[in-house]
């Protein structure tokens, strides 16, 4: 799908409700789709797939489906050659990977570690890991993150049958996990990291899990909500206090003394995405209506001003930079989602 011939730079969807998680499907086939999940302070919540159409130059909903509770993040399997089964999975409750068909969208599988009791801790975020996209990692409010695997099998009359099982459980912090994402160092399988309600980023290697190392330590202890690699340079990471103005560049060579801080916005950021393409270019979204894209390049020197800004109507809740098209970044605001070419 080219959308060159019209240039268009701004394209935008209304949603019938506010928007909070977003993301960008990865298949080749299916440029300019993307699921949105709603925020409704209530049981009954909604995920829609929505698609750009090129004749129209208009977002069109694709499939609406049901969701309990809202969803606190979604992503797409990461699958850059459209080799696997089109798979989405979503985290709330519970994390749950649905099957995105033709005609309908089907739950394949819905993973629960809690078996046992009749409460459970709901899941702040995941991360689906690039290299082996069998391989997902949840947080959770328990103060713990979960490392599931999924087997696809063949079912008569249903075909790659999805299915999961914990392959370890840990306790990553001593209060919440609000974020979790997988490493590219070292294979890019091993390696992840965790952010949460004690103020520390950790970092973990599924082949030691007997020990795992604190990069950084939030000087007043506010507890960190987001955590994101540097897509290209793996030793970089970015992360954010609750509340907080400032974006936090670490590098795990050095730590537990930031980089960088990226502080020109003018109220709490929301989110952090970093160019798939390039190591030195990363988004920060705030509710101060803004979208910045920083150049970090002369790090460790002292990043002065975004070298882009874009202005929403509303307080940015999400950011997301395409990752099978680096030219494009999503955001969404009260019941908006705007894609922006950058």
């Amino acid at each position: 799908m080219s959308l060159h011939g019209k240039r268009k730079e701004i394209y935008k969807y209304e949603a019938p409700w506010t928007v909070y998680a977003m993301n960008w499907s990865v298949r080749p086939d299916k440029r300019f789709r993307l699921a949105l999940g709603s925020f409704v302070e209530e049981y009954n919540n909604k995920v829609q797939l929505v698609g750009l159409d090129e004749e129209s130059s208009e977002f069109i909903c694709r499939k609406t489906f049901d969701h309990p509770y809202p969803t606190t993040k979604l992503m797409w399997i990461p699958d850059t050659k459209g080799v696997y089964p089109d798979l989405l999975a979503t985290s709330g409750d519970y994390l749950r990977v649905w099957r995105v068909g033709e005609t309908e969208t089907r739950l394949e599988c819905l993973l629960n570690n809690n078996k046992n009791s009749d409460f459970c801790a709901p899941l702040t975020s995941f991360d689906w890991n690039e290299v082996d996209p069998y391989l997902l990692g949840t947080s959770s409010i328990d103060t713990t993150c979960t490392i599931w695997g999924l087997e696809t099998g063949q079912v008569l009359g249903r075909v790659n049958l999805v299915s999961g099982h914990v392959k370890t459980q840990l306790i990553a912090h001593d209060k919440e996990v609000y974020d979790i994402a997988f490493s590219r160092a070292g294979g890019g399988r091993d390696m992840f990291a965790s952010v949460g309600a004690d103020g520390s980023v950790r970092m973990f290697d599924l082949r030691h899990l007997e020990h795992s190392t604190i990069i950084y330590e939030d000087p007043q202890h506010h507890p960190l909500l987001r955590l994101c690699w540097n897509k290209q340079d793996p030793n970089y990471l970015a992360t954010m206090a609750m509340d907080g103005m400032e974006v936090v560049i670490l590098d795990v060579r050095v730590p537990c003394t930031p980089v960088a801080r990226l502080n020109n916005h003018r109220a709490c950021v929301n989110g952090i995405a970093w160019a798939p393409h390039s190591s030195c270019h990363i988004c920060t979204a705030a509710d101060d209506h803004q979208a910045l894209i920083w150049d970090i390049q002369q790090m460790p020197r002292a990043i002065e001003d975004p070298i882009l800004a874009y202005t929403a109507e509303g307080e940015i809740n999400n950011v997301q930079w395409a990752s099978t098209q680096p030219d494009w970044i999503a955001i969404c605001y009260n019941n908006c989602l705007e894609i922006l070419r950058v």
